[in-house]
């Protein structure tokens, strides 16, 4: 039967993903903390923090879980257009910490956020550390739109992205997409299910194959795929 698994500060494991609940979808643990080296570990094992302020740290595994191969993904011709008119400019971490606070700002359909300034330290600090990276959107010299997420062997894990300009968030992804199939990544971690995503070529995947891809493509001794084509 599953149970929530209260995690100590000093230990950085985390159970099986077996023991995470039916309902709430995935929530596998709580406690411990948002060290860099815990993150690290979380993310290998297909797990990530999320938590409304007041919470303690929750930690989630749901099944299925969204991804995307980066060959699957579905550009319409209306992006393909929006590309080619090189209207706004796309790059790659250049700005993670507006990216982080601008993410983590109210969205008109959501009460509050879950990324509060204890989390967007913490990807800071993976940002600092070279696993954290970001995407930034410009248009007339203004950021209008980006993403961030973790880059560990071949997996790249997204966490969030937000838009200040119409297809801005659509655009970096795309871009992002592209990129990390030309540097050797084989799958893209989108966690939770949108009609945004599954417009873009992502898929449902049970956990116990994605765990499994997981260990295939970013064991702990896997060379970063990031950092070999970024530098």
């Amino acid at each position: 039967m599953a149970h929530l698994t209260w995690l100590t500060a000093k230990d950085l494991a985390f159970p099986s993903a077996d023991h995470a609940m039916e309902e709430p979808n995935g929530l596998l643990a709580a406690g411990g903390d948002l060290s860099v080296p815990r993150l690290i570990t979380a993310y290998r094992h297909g797990i990530f923090p999320w938590y409304a302020p007041g919470q303690p740290i929750l930690w989630w595994c749901p099944d299925p879980r969204t991804v995307l191969w980066p060959n699957g993904l579905h550009v319409s011709r209306s992006m393909r257009k929006l590309i080619r008119q090189q209207r706004m400019r796309v790059t790659l971490d250049q700005d993670f910490s507006s990216v982080i606070r601008a993410c983590a700002e109210p969205r008109h359909y959501a009460d509050g956020t879950w990324i509060t300034p204890q989390m967007q330290q913490a990807y800071i600090d993976l940002h600092r550390a070279g696993i954290a990276h970001s995407v930034e959107v410009w248009q007339d010299g203004l950021l209008v739109g980006g993403l961030y997420g973790v880059a560990l062997g071949k997996v790249f894990f997204g966490e969030s992205m937000f838009s200040r300009a119409s297809n801005a968030s659509k655009l970096g992804f795309i871009t992002l997409v592209e990129q990390l199939g030309q540097w050797g990544f084989e799958l893209i971690d989108c966690q939770m299910p949108t009609d945004h995503l599954f417009s873009l070529g992502a898929e449902s995947m049970p956990r116990a194959a994605f765990l499994h891809e997981l260990a295939r493509l970013c064991p702990p001794d896997a060379a970063d795929a990031w950092r070999q084509h970024a530098l």
